[in-house]
């Protein structure tokens, strides 16, 4: 592979981006709440709950990348519709 071979190429990021909580992998550790309470918090099981459905602005992106890079079991990930 060369530095310029694109078979490695981050996905496209059309549309509008979401946050996604992959429930079967997550331990309920609290990091990403912890880190980002303006678009998560948690339920009463210590689950993480999405607070908001979309993101619209970069600071609720901004976000949504830090919670998830704080998952230690990466059970966050931002999606675009």
């Amino acid at each position: 592979m060369t530095l310029h071979d694109n078979s490695f190429a981050p996905p496209s990021r059309a549309g509008v981006p979401r946050l996604v909580v992959d429930r079967s992998a997550c331990a309920g550790h609290g990091l990403c709440y912890g880190r980002s309470p303006q678009i998560l918090d948690c339920d009463d099981a210590g689950d993480p709950v999405v607070l908001k459905a979309l993101l619209s602005t970069d600071q609720e992106i901004a976000a949504a990348e830090a919670a998830a890079l704080v998952s230690p079991e990466r059970a966050l990930s931002i999606e675009f519709n």
